[in-house]
């Protein structure tokens, strides 16, 4: 069966993002959109306290109104959490009649996107999605992940962002040269090393394993 929703990383470093709505779902797709880059705006008659706070903090903006029509053509992306039903089938008509990505909470009919479940670690996301069709699932599968990528996993990932820039000044244009540096660097026991090494041992095994005969551990 043909999936309908591609997995896909998109940047949100200054794009302005709407959210719609100003309840618990809005607030819980606010403070997903506040872990990126972006620029956020609320409209909402009646907002969460908390959407007011981070408001009050510059973290976003917030307008205290009804969603006038057809406003979200201006926007980058859009989330609509309202609890009416016609502002929700509003916004993604006007939405799509100008080629806007947008979410509407719980009604897939209406989306462009849907929001996987995420696990971060540092610069690691690891997302579950099943295509809209069975959230609860993906939700329980992150659990799942939880336990195959413990809190190390935030060291492991921001040594391998480091690891690959040592690499990529070192073996530049010898694409041979870089897969046997990053096969070395998977091969290390990093449970071990993170319990044994200090941080200043562990940048030394990363300038080892960039050569040809790096350290293993």
């Amino acid at each position: 069966m043909a999936n309908k929703y591609l997995p896909i990383n998109i940047s949100l470093e200054n794009r302005r993002c709407l959210v719609v709505g100003g309840g618990d779902v809005a607030l819980r797709k606010v403070e997903t959109l506040l872990e990126y880059k972006s620029d956020i705006t609320v409209i909402a008659p009646e907002p969460n306290d908390k959407i007011g706070y981070f408001a009050k903090k510059g973290e976003l903006k917030l307008e205290k109104r009804e969603y006038r029509s057809p406003e979200a053509s201006e926007y980058g992306i859009v989330i609509s959490a309202s609890n009416k039903k016609d502002v929700n089938a509003q916004v993604s008509e006007d939405c799509r009649n100008s080629g806007v990505p947008v979410n509407v909470v719980d009604n897939p009919p209406l989306c462009d996107f849907i929001f996987p479940a995420v696990l971060k670690r540092d610069i690691l996301s690891v997302a579950v999605s099943t295509d809209g069709q069975a959230p609860f699932l993906a939700g329980q599968l992150r659990l799942i992940l939880e336990d195959i990528f413990p809190k190390r996993w935030k060291k492991i990932a921001g040594y391998a962002a480091k690891y690959r820039k040592k690499v990529m000044a070192r073996w530049r244009g010898q694409s041979e040269k870089k897969a046997q540096c990053y096969n070395r660097f998977v091969q290390v026991d990093w449970q071990k090393i993170l319990k044994e090494k200090s941080d200043d041992e562990i940048e030394a095994l990363l300038d080892d394993l960039v050569e040809d005969d790096g350290g293993r551990e």
